[in-house]
């Protein structure tokens, strides 16, 4: 069986000929190592493979592996779907948070954000695949919801995240970040600074790095499935 050394190597590759074929340099795109449901024995596998950013989707979970891990100089992201009263934890245990959909969430991020602490990295979740379940705002509420959240100085808006509907159709991965993209475009030209596009994952990266992903987020085909105790 491969370690985790390995397959981080074959998706660094992968990553690296993905931005060289779309005719990007590939120090452009950042992997984002998503250790959901996976030990922190894991991680720290991965960190002596050279990994330094790791995702994170459920709050107690991860303060538990940074508790373990706190030797290591780890730059932390949370990802998904955030509760309210979750927010002072967050705000000050990781450097970025991928999917602030709501001005609520991001003034609470805000007013809860240490003033010892850099501004915390954000990028607001958009919702490309029109899915009930998936979070996220449209690109009329992305505009809105960009403005107000520049506006938050303990917080600094750094592009957009997104989770389209999976299909193994190639075209059609493309097309819906195509879709991401033209909203992050739309936005840089309403004059809102932005320079992270938060989209790829372990099945589609490739397609996500042609239409201009800075970040992707890859974990099955880094860590192996998931544990059957915490399949979530």
């Amino acid at each position: 069986m491969d370690t985790i050394s390995e397959r981080w190597q074959a998706i660094k590759a992968r990553m690296d000929a993905a931005a060289r074929e779309a005719g990007r340099r590939p120090e452009s795109v950042t992997l984002l190592a998503v250790s959901k449901a996976h030990p922190a024995a894991a991680i720290r596998q991965a960190w002596a493979a050279g990994q330094k950013q790791f995702g994170e989707n459920y709050l107690q979970e991860a303060l538990s592996k940074q508790t373990e891990l706190e030797d290591l100089p780890i730059e932390w992201h949370f990802i998904g779907p955030i509760q309210s009263n979750k927010t002072p934890l967050i705000a000050n245990h990781f450097a970025w948070v991928h999917g602030v959909d709501r001005l609520k969430i991001a003034e609470r991020l805000n007013a809860a954000r240490s003033e010892n602490l850099p501004p915390l990295q954000v990028c607001i979740q958009v919702n490309v695949s029109g899915e009930d379940s998936k979070s996220g705002v449209n690109a009329d509420e992305a505009l809105s919801l960009a403005g107000d959240i520049g506006m938050l100085p303990r917080l600094r808006l750094r592009g957009l995240m997104a989770i389209p509907a999976p299909t193994p159709d190639k075209a059609e991965q493309q097309a819906q970040f195509h879709q991401v993209r033209t909203i992050y475009n739309r936005l840089v030209q309403q004059g809102i600074a932005l320079d992270t596009l938060s989209i790829g994952m372990s099945e589609d990266f490739p397609a996500a790095i042609a239409e201009g992903a800075t970040i992707v987020r890859v974990g099955s085909a880094i860590f192996g499935p998931r544990s059957p105790n915490n399949p979530a």
